[in-house]
């Protein structure tokens, strides 16, 4: 274990990851860069005494749990993760969640569907990156924070404005379902994420519906072909979807384009150019 660089190197994740990359305000009196030590030792359910001990060099060798939720709480790309188990003398086991880093490729490749609406999602149903047509037709994902980019929350425990479940898909039923099955095969690849037990424990407590369907333990989601969006500012937008998987991040890629020449196209095309403003609300 080579106490001197895991404390160089935790100290240096800690200090990249802004305050807002967690859900916190800055704070007028906040003077370290990045979080806080006692902020990150919370998120990694960790003390912060030990947390301290770990920068100072001075504490002992941390379990692979330990590691585990430190990655988790750094936002540790995969080589990351496995630099710091090295670090510690612990040579890197399996993910321990599912992994939320997308490829830059794959981010480009949003960016050049201009006329396709795009998102990446995780295995838990998280949104981890998106193009600017899925931001107009769906919502501005980088005004949320990680937690309400859930897909599987947002469509059990809200909100739901003006009764849309979901944007208004026409499929909201079948969605929430198939969502339940993915999710439950997600936590039987990594059983020991406590932020996927923590969000099954959440949905199971917030919803009955959640509860009933994930009793049934049923692990086989029919794909969804097609879809309507009930969009607020052009009205229903009728669009294929398709996915394509990530086999080695345990990700998809989700991909809405429209009919050439249907009404649904030109509303797209008009949510290309509107994007994420609302032209209902007075200026």
């Amino acid at each position: 274990m080579d106490r001197r660089e895991l404390a160089d190197f935790l100290r240096g994740r800690r200090e990249r990851i802004t305050p807002a990359d967690i859900g916190l305000p800055a704070g007028p009196r906040r003077r370290t860069p990045g979080l806080r030590r006692e902020e990150v030792a919370q998120l990694a359910y960790i003390s912060t005494e030990y947390y301290t001990r770990l920068e100072q060099a001075r504490a002992p060798h941390p379990s692979r749990e330990v590691l585990a939720q430190l990655a988790r709480a750094l936002r540790l790309s995969d080589a990351e993760r496995d630099h710091l188990h090295h670090l510690a003398g612990t040579p890197p086991g399996p993910p321990p969640g599912p992994p939320r880093e997308v490829r830059q490729s794959i981010v480009d490749l949003l960016h050049r569907l201009p006329q396709a609406a795009a998102i990446v999602i995780s295995a838990a149903h998280e949104v981890l990156a998106w193009n600017d047509l899925a931001a107009a037709l769906m919502e501005d994902f980088s005004a949320l924070s990680r937690r309400d980019r859930n897909l599987v929350r947002r469509a059990f425990l809200g909100p739901h404005p003006q009764g849309r479940r979901l944007y208004g898909v026409s499929d909201g039923q079948e969605f929430a379902h198939s969502s339940v099955q993915h999710l439950r095969a997600a936590s039987a690849r990594y059983p020991d994420d406590p932020e996927l037990t923590g969000l099954v424990a959440e949905l199971q407590a917030g919803s009955e519906e959640f509860a009933r369907l994930w009793a049934a333990h049923d692990v086989t989601a029919r794909p969804t072909l097609c879809k309507t969006f009930d969009h607020p500012l052009v009205g229903p937008v009728a669009v294929n979807c398709d996915v394509l998987d990530i086999t080695d991040r345990d990700q998809r890629v989700v991909i809405y384009t429209a009919v050439p020449g249907s009404p649904s196209e030109e509303a797209l095309r008009l949510l290309s150019v509107v994007g994420t403003q609302r032209l209902d609300v007075p200026g």
